[in-house]
């Protein structure tokens, strides 16, 4: 199996994140405006399209220097696409047919990262972080991949995560490490937790690395690190998007969902990927017949919080944040909330919420421990060829 272009996460740069991103802020086309790319929308990056401001081969090259720039010091990346390139320039080749977005959808041109736990039948492997699965042979895409590339986005590369799920030495290694890129680092406070296991899809949005990215939950793994490392976390219901060819923890748990700069982009993508797979195909039958007749877009709305009512469980996390600063930006956030229309029913208590909370006495981990070796084993047997056939636990 030929690789993917691996990034040296080891190597050392001299210069600051801050000088980087100002180096390379802009995109001048063919003398007309520039487009500032840093913190750009799905929108925004269409318009520009549109407009002959960019293209989608100048973006994926922004993205692979910024990876090329910044990844030796935040290890979200294990590895770029080395087809990225091509797969741009078939997109601006397609959007000169078809004059622009409006006949190739909000995705079309836009690269992803995707956390290396998808199946991707090219050049890059599919190895949950761990050199254990490196020349693994997935026998196709996952579907959510496949739904990607068919709504023309390119797939920029494999994003790196906590490894195995936390599963390869559970509770002993740290958030965000992984053997094959080191450790992530939250790119706003490098000492600080990146979180949950989809922590290289988060960093690597957050640092502008790539437009969008997909992530996948079984207990917080896309909302805490979306938390952690300031960026949008959307964890949609278990089967509304298939998890077929996604290396899996837990099928009554995992999910997938995306990892974006703002909520109209993480709806963009959901759109996409969204919708009933044979190959999932009892989650995902039930969970279709509640997707909205034209997707979930038609919704957005930037006044959609008037008339809302929005609860608040303070005794999740209150007593162990007492005196943090993290409770001053919470009701600074709640303040926004209804200033912008939303009533805030707060101190709401859940009963028996240290038992749900604690997925040891829950049960949680004991299911999860269990369903982990059956599922992954399942997955390892579709393989077309791998280093390792089978999860035994001693």
């Amino acid at each position: 199996m030929l690789m993917g272009t691996a990034i040296n996460a080891a190597t050392s740069i001299s210069f600051s994140i801050t000088t980087v991103l100002t180096l390379l802020l802009f995109i001048p086309i063919n003398g007309q405006d520039q487009f500032t790319i840093i913190e750009a929308t799905i929108d925004e990056i269409q318009t520009a399209f549109d407009q002959n401001k960019l293209t989608s081969t100048q973006l994926v090259e922004f993205y692979i220097t910024q990876i090329e720039t910044l990844n030796p010091r935040l290890r979200s990346v294990i590895e770029v696409n080395p087809d990225a390139r091509s797969q741009a320039e078939k997109a601006d080749l397609a959007r000169k047919r078809n004059q622009g977005r409006r006949f190739l959808g909000e995705l079309h041109g836009i690269p992803v990262l995707l956390k290396d736990t998808f199946a991707t039948k090219d050049k890059l492997n599919t190895s949950a972080g761990s050199y254990a699965l490196v020349g693994s042979v997935v026998p196709r895409d996952a579907t959510v991949v496949e739904r990607l590339r068919d709504a023309g986005a390119v797939i920029l590369g494999k994003a790196s995560l906590t490894e195995w799920y936390s599963f390869r030495a559970l509770g002993k290694i740290p958030n965000g490490w992984c053997a094959r890129a080191g450790q992530a680092k939250n790119p706003y406070l490098p000492s600080g937790d990146p979180c949950g296991s989809s922590s290289g899809s988060a960093i690597s949005v957050a640092a502008n690395m790539v437009t969008v990215s997909l992530g996948s939950e079984t207990h917080g793994s896309i909302l805490c690190p979306a938390d952690h490392n300031s960026v949008v976390g959307l964890k949609p219901t278990v089967g509304l998007t298939s998890r077929a060819g996604v290396i899996p923890v837990l099928p009554q748990h995992d999910t997938i969902g995306a990892i974006s700069r703002t909520v109209s982009d993480a709806v963009y993508l959901l759109d996409v990927i969204v919708g009933f797979d044979s190959r999932d195909y009892e989650a995902t039958s039930e969970a279709a017949k509640y997707i909205p007749v034209g997707g979930y877009k038609q919704f957005l709305n930037e006044n959609g919080l008037k008339g809302k009512r929005l609860g608040v469980v303070r005794n999740l996390f209150s007593n162990a944040l007492n005196g943090s600063t993290v409770i001053t930006a919470f009701e600074n956030h709640l303040n926004t909330l209804r200033q912008s229309g939303a009533t805030i029913v707060d101190d709401l208590e859940m009963a028996n919420v240290d038992v749900i909370s604690n997925p040891g006495k829950s049960g949680e981990l004991t299911a999860m421990l269990a369903g982990f070796k059956i599922a992954l084993n399942e997955y390892l047997q579709e393989l077309v060829s791998s280093p390792v056939s089978e999860l035994a636990y001693e």
